[in-house]
């Protein structure tokens, strides 16, 4: 940490930073929210109090995400790692098949839980060119009779994100959405169901949204534990036990934040869409001293994965950057390198200091 900033610059993958007016208002808030003489950590999720945060928190998704009214709004706990295997539980039971997209770490994970709960079919894999590009979902030959097609809408370790409008027509279109979800606008309706771990852009750490079409309700078999199956969410309005409350009451500051201070996702996707720009311009006009991991066209506006030309300077960036106060830029252990995850609370502030440590220190290695 450096200069007069008392916060630094954190570029984690997840848990990441959250934006500072939601800080700020939770620290105001932590010994008694609105009067009522007690934190949201402590109050009872029975209560007037915390019904209002959940219904504020649903209404604000509703509308930052003009989500249908034949949509549901869930709030379950287990991180996306859980709906890998709760979605397939609750559609490809019994003996269905699904289709799945390959696109890197987190597809092959949704994949591998998919194969305990039915058949599964690999639509795509892009192993052979180590996860660096996607294929056009209408080119590929899909079952029209499967349960569902799932597709990781952003890969976090590889810096790979289908670009927007993708769409497919057949069987319903289930999302892994954590990565990218309130970064820009989603036509919902194209999705039969969508989820999102919320330590990205959503909240922190605890909670995870899932976005199921009603349709997809007759799906589900019986007989299912009570809290995988998500119709125990749709009838008890997420609270059939005690729900992440804190995370939720977050998240409700968050799309609060993104509501009245950034004006909304297309606002939002704008200023991401800039952010990235910065960041790739520089790996660009390096002449080779970065070089990104990902294809140009399928680009993540959310995780800049790159390489440096000598593999012994990666070290030194990442040494140096965090005496700078940029920390959390090494890649993930699975592929190495640089990553700047640059989610909706990262300050353009912050991009364009690590852009010009990225210039400095390829200047100081020529």
């Amino acid at each position: 940490m450096t200069g007069e900033r008392e916060r630094t610059w954190n570029f984690s993958a997840g848990p990441a930073t959250l934006p500072l007016p939601v800080l700020e208002q939770a620290r105001e808030e932590m010994l008694s929210y609105a009067g009522s003489g007690m934190s949201v950590l402590e109050m009872s999720h029975r209560s007037h109090w915390f019904e209002d945060v959940i219904g504020e928190a649903e209404e604000n998704l509703r509308m930052l995400l003009d989500i249908p009214s034949d949509y549901k709004v869930l709030f379950m706990q287990g991180g996306a790692s859980l709906q890998f295997s709760m979605l397939a539980m609750n559609f490809l039971r019994p003996s269905l098949s699904a289709d799945y997209v390959v696109s890197g770490s987190w597809a092959k994970k949704a994949l591998s839980e998919g194969r305990r709960e039915g058949d599964v079919n690999v639509a795509w894999d892009g192993a052979a060119d180590g996860y660096s590009t996607l294929p056009a979902l209408a080119s590929l030959k899909l079952d029209p009779a499967a349960a569902y097609l799932h597709v990781t809408a952003n890969e976090t370790i590889q810096g790979i994100e289908f670009p927007q409008g993708y769409e497919v027509e057949g069987a319903p279109l289930v999302c892994d959405m954590s990565s990218d979800f309130l970064s820009r606008p989603v036509p919902i309706q194209r999705y039969g169901f969508l989820y999102a771990g919320a330590q990205k852009n959503a909240g922190p750490a605890g909670l995870t949204v899932g976005i199921l079409s009603e349709s997809m309700l007759d799906r589900i078999p019986d007989g299912l534990p009570t809290m995988l199956d998500y119709r125990t969410y749709v009838e008890n309005g997420s609270m059939y036990n005690t729900p992440p409350a804190f995370s939720i009451y977050i998240t409700m500051l968050v799309t609060r934040w993104l509501r009245d201070e950034i004006g909304g996702l297309e606002a939002m996707a704008a200023i991401n869409r800039e952010k990235a720009g910065v960041l790739y311009g520089v790996v660009d006009d390096s002449k080779g001293f970065y070089t990104g991991h990902a294809a140009a066209e399928v680009r993540s506006t959310m995780n800049v994965t790159f390489r440096l030309r000598d593999e012994r300077f990666e070290k030194e960036f990442v040494s140096e950057a965090s005496g700078e106060g940029l920390l959390e830029l090494k890649g993930h252990r699975s592929v190495g390198g640089c990553r700047a995850s640059i989610y909706n609370a990262m300050p353009i502030e912050g991009v364009r200091a690590l852009a010009a440590f990225m210039e400095s220190f390829a200047a100081s290695r020529a």
